[in-house]
């Protein structure tokens, strides 16, 4: 007796549903996967693309009575809302006999009397491991006419070869996973390449963005929701030739294929965009090759910005060279002490009070009292920091204090009140403060960076240490803090603090305890931050507060003078 081919039906190009289904009742009947062929809406998934004669007849004998037009609409318009209910699910992954090659061995044999779903939940519980499943999701989108075959081809192995799970060289899980990295690949590629272009429509009405995109694989439905996340607010859609999506700022709906003429046509604004990309091309930077296998040139006639690339690419090494014989410029912001010195002694001008501040940002040299430069400070955009806090944290404390202590950066609670250490840090201070007899009204007490820098994880905000852009950035606030409060010393609390105010790299476990010397010539102590102290075992944490303590004791005589 021949072997009797098995043919599955899928909902669709992407229907994973359904191929479980399938999968489950032909492992319950042990049907290898050399028997079995998996038609979808591509036609033949398996080994032809157009149907076979037993497929042929077997359409026709389901097709008796039913409307032809809505033999496989659920196929067409997999993905719609409507094509999810009962008539799509219905249809999705059902296992059949051939008929023809159940005739040629038993003319009286009928096909499966009960569908594949009853089957499927009367078969036994596959397991297989949890990385396979992630595997199917990502496969399934892959273009390969085979990838339902492949999949069932290794699900049937892994039940009966248990070990191939632990071969990481076998033939079909290295394809199976260069259809998954070519899928992840293409979704990347089309959050990047994806331009939308804005369409007016009624008085009233958001206008409607519109993008074209032409995807290798079948990622439409699995990059979607990327989209409605990054652009919650807009009403849009992407048109590509099998699958569209609309955004309405509600829901994602789903539609049939479009062509490149129904996307809109360039406007002022990709006029607008192709300038500044022109603007901000830099040819000393360029790697063509690297560039092509980051943007390959199938992407390029949907990117306004491709029509530049070759212009822009044949004056590179022109510019570059003009780049070049320019010479060096010096940076707009205020430069620490220490690097205006480097500056100063390689014999290049060093620039005008009134020049060191970038554009757009008050400059500390116009402020005379320390109160009109903390109302600066809350203008300050030399970096990102300040435009996500809530306000800035200047230092305070009387003019003329003897001892100025700088920690790193405002925490949340200084970042709500608008001053320094008041938070679980700033208590901690506040003890060891009233340990020595110092009082805190005497002192001043400040930050080398004056805006809380943060990343939000739910509805938290947790401190984000400061990088030395950012704090160079902030210099020359403390900087003209120190010229106008003339402390005699400093305090340098934590690996931050020390570094703004030394010029450079201060080991803290090595140096803590000891006295540095300014370029000005005035003293830091060099010490841990309080709220390294919070981070230690709570075990240990009472003598680290104590040897803490014992770092401030030596600038016990600062804090004492009057």
């Amino acid at each position: 007796m021949a072997a009797t081919e098995r043919i599955v039906r899928l909902a669709g190009e992407t229907d994973l549903e359904g191929f479980r289904r399938a999968a489950r009742a032909l492992l319950a009947e042990a049907v290898p996967p050399e028997q079995v062929s998996w038609v979808g809406a591509e036609g033949m998934l398996d080994w032809s693309a157009a149907p076979s004669a037993a497929e042929r007849a077997h359409e026709a004998r389901e097709g008796e009575g039913r409307d032809p037009s809505a033999m496989r609409g659920n196929a067409a318009t997999k993905g719609d809302d409507d094509a999810r209910g009962d008539g799509g699910a219905s249809r999705g992954g059902t296992a059949e006999p051939d008929p023809g090659a159940r005739a040629a061995d038993d003319p009286d044999a009928s096909p499966a009397a009960f569908p594949a779903a009853e089957r499927a939940a009367a078969a036994p519980a596959v397991r297989v491991p949890a990385a396979f499943v992630a595997l199917c999701e990502s496969v399934v989108l892959h273009r390969d006419p085979q990838r339902f075959a492949l999949l069932y081809r290794l699900l049937w192995r892994l039940v009966h070869e248990p070990a191939l799970r632990h071969d990481p060289l076998d033939p079909d899980l290295q394809r199976a996973r260069g259809m998954e990295k070519a899928v992840r690949r293409e979704q990347h590629k089309m959050t990047a390449f994806v331009r939308f272009r804005p369409i007016e429509r009624g008085p009233g009405e958001a206008p409607l963005h519109v993008a074209w995109f032409e995807p290798e694989h079948h990622v439409v439905e699995a990059t979607a929701p990327f989209f409605a996340r990054r652009f919650a607010t807009l009403h849009w859609a992407i048109l590509t030739p099998e699958r569209s999506v609309r955004w309405d700022g509600e829901r994602l709906c789903f539609g049939p294929g479009a062509r490149r003429e129904d996307a809109p046509a360039p406007d002022a604004g990709e006029a607008l965009w192709l300038t500044y990309y022109e603007h901000i091309f830099n040819p000393a930077r360029l790697k063509r090759r690297a560039m092509e296998k980051e943007m390959p040139r199938r992407y390029w006639p949907n990117l306004p910005e491709a029509r530049l690339i070759e212009p822009l690419t044949a004056e590179a090494a022109r510019r570059s060279a003009a780049m070049l014989a320019r010479g060096a410029s010096l940076p707009a912001r205020k430069l620490p002490k220490a690097a205006s010195a480097r500056v100063a002694a390689s014999g290049r001008a060093r620039p005008a009070p009134g020049e060191r501040a970038s554009v757009g940002t008050p400059s500390a040299e116009g402020w005379r009292t320390l109160e009109e430069l903390r109302a600066a400070t809350d203008r300050c955009r030399e970096c990102p920091i300040g435009e996500h806090a809530t306000q800035s944290v200047f230092g305070e404390g009387p003019p003329h204090a003897p001892l100025m202590l700088v920690g790193e950066q405002p925490g949340d609670q200084e970042d709500l009140r608008g001053r320094p250490f008041v938070g679980p840090a700033g208590q901690l201070l506040d003890r060891a403060l009233g340990q020595l007899g110092w009082e805190r009204e005497r002192l001043y007490v400040t930050n080398a960076v004056k805006h809380f820098k943060f990343e939000l994880r739910g509805t938290r905000r947790i401190h984000k240490t400061p990088g030395q852009r950012e704090v160079a950035a902030c210099l020359h606030w403390l900087e003209s803090e120190i010229e106008r409060v003339q402390p005699r010393a400093l305090v340098a609390l934590g690996a931050t603090a020390a570094r703004a105010l030394m010029g450079r790299t201060v080991g803290i476990t090595a140096e803590r305890g000891r006295w540095l010397v300014r370029e000005d010539g005035r003293e830091v102590l060099i010490t841990l931050h309080p709220s390294a102290l919070l981070r230690v075992d709570p075990a240990e944490r009472e003598a680290a507060y104590a040897a803490w303590v014992e770092d401030l004791r030596h600038a016990s005589e600062h804090a004492a003078e009057r």
